[in-house]
């Protein structure tokens, strides 16, 4: 059997700081990992990107690559945006690409590669007309979103949030269906 190449990509949302535990739940489901972050979440994470390279074997990306420089990671099978905050949603529906993370799903989109995306925002920032919108683009445009039960993210309110019980397993299941 060929190895599967999933690209765990995340933004700056609480749950990020729990990214290992998707990791090694991916890697326990047969995928390799290659993990990439925003900026903000490299932030967060900045004292655990070694340990994180580590045990996915791959170099964590944060920024565009240089022209001409050639990428370290294996071609990806499926793409998760996982956590993802309102201002990346919003950035790859409308097409804009200030990271890393929103400009590889703008091509994902583009070339049509799996692409599944998890939003992780509070009930306040689900109110948002932009958001609902958003997610509708997404939608449209193919995207495999994940929001609202029973199969994707359910907002909490401001506060109320529980990072270390984010529903990863939720994007893996449906990294795994789009495999199969």
């Amino acid at each position: 059997m060929s190895t599967r190449v999933l690209y765990l990509l995340a933004s700056a949302a609480p749950p990020v700081q729990y990214a290992d535990r998707a990791i090694r739940d991916a890697q326990a489901r047969g995928w390799d990992v290659c993990l990439g972050l925003s900026p903000t979440a490299a932030e967060w994470a900045a004292d655990r990107l070694s340990e994180l390279a580590e045990l996915t074997g791959h170099p964590v990306r944060v920024a565009h690559r240089a022209p001409g420089e050639t990428s370290t990671w294996p071609p990806g099978d499926v793409t998760l945006i996982t956590p993802a905050t309102l201002n990346t949603v919003n950035a790859i529906a409308l097409g804009l690409t200030p990271t890393w993370v929103a400009a590889h799903a703008c091509e994902a989109i583009g070339k049509r590669w799996p692409l599944i995306v998890m939003p992780c925002v509070n009930s306040a920032y689900a109110t948002h007309p932009q958001f609902g919108r958003s997610l509708n683009v997404l939608r449209e445009a193919g995207v495999r979103v994940l929001y609202g039960a029973p199969d994707g993210f359910v907002p909490n309110e401001p506060g109320q949030g529980r990072p270390e019980a984010y529903p990863w397993h939720l994007a893996l299941d449906a990294a795994d269906r789009s495999w199969a």
